[in-house]
């Protein structure tokens, strides 16, 4: 019983981190009226989110082995909740940008230890079916931000994105205080304070670099913020080989599995997510949808994951990570490919077809690679292991967006192309073709990338569903 209710709360905390990475796109136009700020400050409620979630999820992991992995996961909600509250009473786009940036570092706090949790609650060979459910969760969240915002944004408006995460939070903390435990006695380590200090430098340099390059193209101050950045990780890898409580256990990457997955969650981020906002602007700037109806047209592809996840995640219990996750990311090539044959004129249940192929790839990936990465960690590094699986994840998202408005940009203005995600302008009237053009390049790039994630998760071996202590196997138990 006790199990059910802590899945449950963690469902809630995937469900909750989910809404807001996509609540606010389509209520951004009606924030930058009713605020009276410009496009150029308000895209940071969408950036602030994500940047701060890609910086802090490893670190955050890592503080959950040492101090607690449920502390810190109740501590992380408790943080959500007050953030989004304060969101939804911010008067200012400014205060408005500073309290989405509380509201991501709770949501960084749910997403590093969620996976942790699970790891400890339930044995090896139970985990694919658990991570299935906590997909649930990702899609069934997703789907809320993309629907819900723009019903409560059109019926109520736009602060009550953000105040229906209050009730839900409160109720997730209750439950969370009184079932969510941990099950290891924490371990009196020091943190890796030097460690930490050189990711979140590096991370945030990159992320900040890449966000830029979004708004403005390539130039000398975010591409020296770029390498800057990249240095930066690079002197963090050369002192974690010699450090003694490493944020980053280099160690557990001689592991072909674990590396190999977390890597294939990386690439496939980065391909599949930036489709799903190529196919946005194509809805609204080809067709001329509103941003409401566009993503509605996604939605069979997130019933489809959500409906599936646990079955594919029993699946990957049985067999193992490499051939469902395999399979889902060749089905979401697959999806792509349905896309490629858009025109101006295509029958739009051709998106919902499309949708639905990647969503069963979804459904196939995500829990069959988040089980291999925790079923290859060491027990006392599953925070830790989960946290940079998230970090890469969430580094995956903001490239998505980065490559998205980028090969957008390259056939239309790059303030239109703002303009079309936004979904406040449409292009018809002349330029459709060329745009659409701009839109199968793009696509074509993420079929690439996938094309990379496709290939690590094939070689990626056979994991042995047994648990990794200090060295030692365990065999896992039901």
């Amino acid at each position: 019983m006790n199990r059910s209710i802590i899945l449950f709360v963690l469902v809630l905390g995937t469900l909750m981190a989910a809404v807001d990475s996509t609540v606010v796109l389509l209520a951004l136009p009606t924030i930058t009226t009713d605020l009276r700020t410009n496009l150029d400050l308000a895209i940071w409620t969408i950036l602030i989110y994500l940047l701060v979630v890609a910086v802090m999820t490893t670190q955050l992991g890592r503080i959950g082995d040492i101090l607690g992995r449920s502390r810190m996961y109740n501590l992380g909600f408790a943080i959500f909740t007050v953030g989004s509250a304060l969101c939804g009473l911010s008067p200012t786009a400014d205060m408005l940008v500073a309290f989405r940036a509380v509201q991501a570092f709770g949501a960084s706090m749910l997403q590093a230890n969620s996976g942790a949790i699970i790891a400890d609650t339930f044995p090896p060979n139970q985990r694919g079916r658990a991570y299935g459910y906590t997909s649930i969760g990702w899609n069934v969240g997703a789907t809320l931000g993309i629907v819900v915002g723009g019903i409560l944004t059109t019926l109520v408006g736009w602060r009550y994105i953000f105040y229906i995460n209050v009730p839900i939070g409160i109720v997730a903390i209750l439950l969370g205080v009184k079932y969510v435990k941990d099950v290891q006695e924490r371990r009196k380590q020091k943190l890796d304070i030097p460690g930490m200090v050189l990711l979140l430098a590096g991370l945030s340099a990159i992320t900040y670099g890449a966000s830029d390059v979004a708004g403005r193209g390539i130039d000398l101050f975010n591409g020296s913020l770029i390498g800057v950045g990249a240095i930066l990780i690079a002197v963090m890898l050369a002192y974690e080989r010699r450090a003694e409580n490493p944020i980053i256990d280099l160690k557990a990457f001689q592991n072909r599995v674990l590396s190999f997955s977390i890597l294939a969650s990386f690439f496939q981020s980065t391909g599949y997510l930036s489709v799903v906002f190529v196919i946005i602007m194509y809805l609204q700037g080809i067709r001329g949808l509103s941003p409401l109806n566009a993503s509605l047209l996604l939605v069979p592809g997130y019933v489809v994951a959500s409906a599936l996840g646990p079955i594919a995640g029993r699946l990957s219990d049985r067999i193992g990570a490499r051939i469902p996750a395999t399979l889902g990311i060749a089905m979401m090539m697959g999806a792509i490919l349905v896309y490629l044959t858009l025109t101006i004129t295509t029958p739009l249940y051709m998106i919902i077809i499309a949708s639905v192929i990647g969503g069963l790839g979804s459904a196939m990936f995500y829990p069959a690679n988040n089980s291999a990465v925790m079923a290859n960690a060491r027990r006392g590094f599953y925070g830790g292991a989960n946290g940079l699986l998230r970090t890469l994840a969430n580094l995956g998202t903001l490239s998505s967006y980065v490559l998205t408005l980028t090969v957008a940009s390259l056939s239309i203005p790059r303030y239109v192309a703002f303009e079309v995600f936004l979904g406040t302008t449409d292009l018809l009237g002349g330029v459709e073709q060329s745009f659409l053009n701009g839109i199968k390049a793009a696509l074509v790039v993420a079929l690439f990338i996938l094309l990379v994630a496709l290939v690590l998760s094939a070689s990626r071996g056979k994991e042995v569903r047994v648990e990794k202590i200090e060295g030692t196997t365990k065999p896992s138990t039901t």
